[in-house]
């Protein structure tokens, strides 16, 4: 059987989680997310963000946590302004455009969206009613390029929405992973304060499913509810979220999950570069994307499973290994010999 860096959650989940939904699995509790569960997890979110004006709502994954916010918060003549390499961009088929809302893909070099990325969608949209108008800035941290983004930039980004009548959502689906990150200076805190919206990712770190959408806007926040029920995201069954969004923020263990993550990615980068590779970003959270030649990417396939990502010249190409909550440092080892091996 071979070792698996392809994703994040491939894995169930952490035994404490399956622990907890077992011992509670026999108590009777009210449904859709109003059971003592869901609200005492939204209440440790709350608390941990310093944040007791925001709201929160349990869903079930990424997807269904950007389709339900972006639907919410625009009118129907309304946009979003993404990164072109933005999960709502590129990996959810059509998902906001199905809602009839436009994205604006914008090309960066690292994920990232700044503010003059923003402005220069903003100028070419000046022509109203004739163009959708654009009210969302989606950014994803850490970005689906394994890069996240620093306290002065979020708050560059926050001002600038500010002034300029935007929402800032960001998608947090690798949240942890973000700021467990080495050179990592934004807090939870930070981003309840600075952000419309945000979510807290638990499908990629630990959790069965489940992902919590933060709603710190408080003129958002009165129908989000409809929201969720009309797309079908409310589960009549939501202990099963709040179980274990609760097990995973008691005692700091999301983002310890999040931290290991880390630091097994970065054993595997430090040796991709000891053996001379380059790599189509720099990161530091749980996603590395080393570029290879093609008799480099057969040796190592053999062996062990990844997504070979971009094709970057006629003979090389970046692939794309992630570490998970759940890696073993033993298989880290193994690969780390066969990266030294590959020649």
């Amino acid at each position: 059987m071979k070792y698996s860096f392809k994703n994040d959650y491939a894995e169930g989940a952490h035994l404490r989680i399956l622990e907890a939904l077992l011992r509670t699995n026999l108590q009777q509790q009210n449904g859709y997310g109003l059971d003592e569960f869901s609200l005492a997890a939204e209440q440790l979110i709350l608390d941990l963000c310093k944040s007791p004006n925001s709201r929160v709502h349990f869903v079930s994954g990424g997807t269904q946590a950007n389709i339900i916010v972006i639907a919410a918060l625009l009118r129907p003549h309304e946009s979003v302004i993404a990164a072109d390499s933005g999960h709502i961009f590129t990996n959810e088929t059509g998902a906001i455009e199905a809602t009839g809302h436009k994205v604006h893909g914008v090309p960066t070099a690292d994920g990232k969206l700044r503010t003059d990325d923003i402005l220069k969608v903003l100028e070419q949209h000046t022509n109203k009613p004739h163009q959708v108008k654009q009210k969302i800035v989606y950014i994803s941290n850490a970005t689906e390029v394994g890069t996240f983004y620093t306290k002065r930039e979020l708050q560059d980004l926050s001002e600038f929405c500010r002034r300029h009548n935007l929402y800032l959502f960001m998608d947090g689906a690798r949240l942890g992973n973000a700021l467990t990150a080495d050179g990592s200076d934004l807090t939870l805190e930070d981003v309840a304060r600075l952000t419309d919206v945000y979510y807290l990712g638990g499908t990629k770190n630990g959790a069965l499913l489940g992902e919590a959408i933060v709603i710190n806007n408080t003129e958002v926040q009165d129908e989000f509810g409809f929201h969720i029920k009309q797309k079908g995201g409310m589960l009549a069954k939501g202990r099963l979220l709040g179980i274990q969004f609760q097990e995973l923020l008691r005692d700091n263990l999301y983002f310890d999950l999040a931290r290991h993550a880390n630091t097994q990615a970065m054993r595997v980068k430090e040796a991709f570069q000891q053996a001379g590779c380059t790599f189509l970003s720099d990161t530091y959270t749980n996603q590395i994307f080393p570029v290879l030649t093609t008799n480099q990417i057969d040796k190592l396939s053999a062996n062990f499973d990844f997504y070979v990502w971009k094709k970057v010249s006629e003979e090389k190409s970046a692939i794309r290994i992630i570490t998970s909550w759940a890696t073993v440092e033993d298989s880290v080892d193994v690969f780390i010999r066969e990266i030294e091996e590959m020649g």
